[in-house]
């Protein structure tokens, strides 16, 4: 009687703790319960912690509310100004309605992946090559709104975040845009050379019309430049001697009625009373001969 009594204990026990253990299901802080009674599910989600469910006529499934990351693979495409070139993504979403991700879609991560490569091709197709290159934050705006759009309400899914990764381009196109690149950069070149010989000279008028207005300042100059000239330690060293210097000996060495002395020209008639005796002889010994017709 006795031993019944305790084995009939012992099974009970076994029971109860197999029930428990049946029972029992513990949800982590990322992650909600949904429960299945009889295959229809629960409206009120588990929320994380220890949760007991009725046996065999409850199924708990836990769904994971982190953000997922996901990598589009490359995907050929042609853009709106018939260029092709290869575009891959990264797509980051997560779960917003647990119940909704896991009765109306079998399984969410493959069809986020299909559609984000669907919504590439199409967005990358309405899109130029230089808006692709230059403007990434309206691309990726523009991709996350179309991936959106067809996840979050009828999925539960919530798109944070997608962004492009890498552009493939053929090489022929990147020939072409270096070669582009290359020009842009050599006219900027010009232009900056351009504007600085313009400023430049402005600037060297100025200095040549405050220089005129003192003559002493083209010497300093002078002797400024062969400073600088004798600072390299050469062994020649010329300099140039300034026109402007002549011009102001000139001023004061010259007469002020004219010339110091002038050379008449040859055959011109001059003063007899200038010449000395003997070159009045000669003189008059000329014009004897030339009144006397001899040949």
């Amino acid at each position: 009687m006795g031993a019944g009594v305790v084995i009939a204990v012992v099974i009970v026990v076994v029971l109860v703790l197999i029930v428990l253990a049946l029972s029992l299901r513990m949800v982590q802080q990322y992650q909600r319960g949904i429960v299945f009674r009889f295959g229809r599910v629960l409206e009120q989600v588990r929320q994380p912690g220890l949760h007991l469910i009725i046996p065999i006529a409850d199924r708990m499934v836990r769904v994971s509310m982190q953000t997922t990351v996901i990598g589009v693979p490359p995907q050929g495409a042609i853009t709106r100004d018939n260029v092709t070139l290869t575009v891959d993504a990264v797509v980051y979403y997560r779960v917003v309605d647990p119940v909704k991700a896991l009765v109306n879609i079998r399984d969410y991560p493959a069809a986020v992946l299909q559609v984000a490569q669907t919504a590439m091709r199409s967005v990358i197709g309405k899109a130029d090559l230089d808006t692709l290159l230059g403007d990434r934050d309206r691309i990726n705006a523009e991709l996350k709104s179309v991936i959106d759009a067809p996840t979050e309400k009828p999925w539960g899914l919530l798109i944070e975040r997608v962004e492009v990764k890498d552009v493939s381009l053929p090489e022929g196109m990147k020939r072409s845009m270096s070669r582009q690149a290359e020009a842009e950069r050599e006219r900027r070149a010009r232009v900056i050379a351009a504007d600085g010989e313009f400023q430049a000279s402005r600037r060297l008028a100025d200095a040549s019309r405050a220089m005129a207005a003192t003559p002493g300042a083209y010497q300093l100059r002078l002797l400024q430049t062969v400073v600088d000239v004798a600072a390299e330690k050469n062994s020649t060293l010329v300099m140039p001697f300034p026109v402007e210097l002549l011009r102001f000996f000139d001023k004061f060495t010259g007469s002020p009625g004219g010339p110091a002395s002038a050379t008449p020209p040859l055959g011109a008639p001059s003063d007899r009373a200038d010449l000395g005796p003997l070159t009045e002889n000669v003189a008059g010994a000329a014009e004897d001969d030339g009144h006397s017709g001899r040949p």
